[in-house]
This record gives C-alpha cells, sequence and structure tokens, in this order.
C-alpha cells in the first residue's frame, strides 16, 4: 500500500451539475475509473490497481502529462467517493464527489483541493492556456450530465450496451 502525503494546501474547486439520472447510476458509472476518460478531456488513462488504488494520467500545460497514484479514503454507495493521492504524485490532490438525491435527479458535487505543478506560477501559466482544473472540471461535469441523460454520442465501445435506468 503506498505511503499518503501530508496535509494538501493550495488551489480548492467545487463544482456541481443537476443531471437527470437517479444517484445509483451515476455513483455506478462514476466509480468504474476506468470509465473517466471518456467524458474528461485533460485524462489520458485511469487504471485500477486494487479495490481502493488507481494510477491517474493526465494532460498538463505545453504537452506534457502528469502522473499520480490514488487511493479511496471513502466511499459511500450511491452517495460519495472520496480520494488522496499518495507519496509521489507529480499534482498532489485530495477530494471528493458527492451524488445527492434531489427531486429532478441527482445533484453531482466535485469538490477538489490540488498543489498545481510549479506552485502559483505554474496555476497561473496553466489558466492562461486553458488547462486550469475549475474550468477543466466544469466542463467535464457538464459533459458527464451530457453523456448520461443521452444528449451527447456514447463512445464507440459501448455504443451498442443497453442503457441504465
Amino acid at each position: 500500500m503506498g505511503k499518503k502525503r501530508e496535509k494538501i494546501e493550495g488551489v480548492k474547486v467545487e463544482r456541481s451539475v443537476i443531471i437527470r439520472k437517479p444517484p445509483e447510476v451515476l455513483y455506478h458509472f462514476w466509480r468504474n475509473f476506468e470509465n473517466l476518460p471518456e467524458i474528461m478531456n485533460h485524462l489520458k488513462s485511469v487504471t485500477v490497481l486494487d479495490g481502493n488504488r488507481s494510477h491517474w494520467a493526465a494532460k498538463a500545460p505545453a504537452g506534457r502529462t502528469v502522473e499520480w497514484d490514488a487511493e479511496i479514503i471513502k466511499d459511500k454507495q450511491n452517495e460519495l467517493i472520496s480520494w488522496q493521492s499518495l507519496e509521489g504524485a507529480d499534482v498532489d490532490n485530495t477530494g471528493s464527489v458527492h451524488f445527492d438525491r434531489i427531486p429532478e435527479g441527482t445533484q453531482v458535487r466535485v469538490m477538489l483541493q490540488y498543489h498545481p505543478p510549479g506552485g502559483k506560477i505554474g496555476a497561473v501559466f496553466a489558466k492562461l492556456f486553458g488547462e486550469e482544473p475549475s474550468q477543466q472540471i466544469e466542463e467535464d461535469l457538464n459533459r458527464f450530465k451530457a453523456y448520461m441523460e443521452g444528449t451527447e454520442n456514447p463512445p464507440m465501445e459501448r455504443a451498442f450496451e443497453p442503457e441504465a435506468a
């Protein structure tokens, strides 16, 4: 098991979206982390290592790639997934995704705290090039909404799977 890093300070981001699907459907899709690069443009890949750990690779400014291992620190089925990057991460991060049932469906809230590579200068550079995580998270949540509500075409390898309720 990887070693956890010390407490994260740095940039905090919180974004949410309402999706007209029940929490069970949204949680199930999200909890299979290998699905996430289909809806998150900045992710190159996610590889599940075991029940609680995964390896993430994401696009960074100037054509670079950043990678990290993450560990789930709390998992409440159909309600919450929270994680923390492990020691040695290119981008130290911690966060959570909440699936809150509401009359219209589900409010999906993502909260993220991270240290950008290069510190505050790196954060300014990323923002200038449109690769700042708060922008990415908002775009990804909107893409997740469109995908799950069926207004965006599914990736080809999933085109023939029956739609979840």
